[in-house]
């Protein structure tokens, strides 16, 4: 069996997922009175911009042949997992960045739900990894996954600070 998708799709749905990234931070720094996580909120959008410059570089360098779903899944588990991943990431769609805003009401809300957001994009991107042949696409991929984990680090360290100041 071959993915239901191919690569290039797969870096569409990345760069959709750092856009989104980004307009959730820059929307989100304006609802927060902390200057703190204002300010993380606000850096981790730029960023995102550097994440979507990186995917879509990757993107540019796929083969001609990366239009096309060749990739050998057998099984079909791994093209059924990154679809699932891809509908299930929080911010796959505009909309649905606009539906968790709406439900932050405090600093705690906020740092939470861009915690999910790391956290998604993480394990979207190491799926990503999975059905990506090229070593220095890998490598690439690599390091915006460590760049996400940092993502979490910071953004799990501001909430600490949040609750042990509550």
């Amino acid at each position: 069996m071959l993915f239901g998708f191919n690569a290039a799709e797969v870096f569409d749905i990345a760069i959709n997922i750092e856009e989104n990234g980004k307009t959730f931070y820059t929307k989100a720094s304006q609802m927060v009175d902390n200057e703190d996580v204002k300010a993380l909120f606000q850096q981790l959008a730029k960023e995102e911009d550097i994440h979507k410059a990186r995917f879509t570089e990757l993107k540019k360098l796929l083969p001609p042949q990366a239009q096309q779903p060749t990739v050998p899944d057998v099984s079909g588990d791994l093209d059924a997992y990154i679809k699932m991943m891809a509908r299930e990431h929080i911010f796959n769609d505009a909309s649905g960045v606009e539906q968790e805003l709406k439900k932050i009401s405090s600093v705690q809300d906020a740092l939470k739900l861009a915690i999910q957001f790391e956290k998604d994009s993480v394990l979207f991107f190491v799926s990503m990894k999975e059905a990506t042949d090229d070593t220095k696409g890998r490598e690439m991929i690599d390091w915006l996954i460590k760049e996400e984990q940092e993502h979490v680090k910071r953004l799990s360290l501001a909430l600490h600070r949040i609750i042990k100041g509550s």
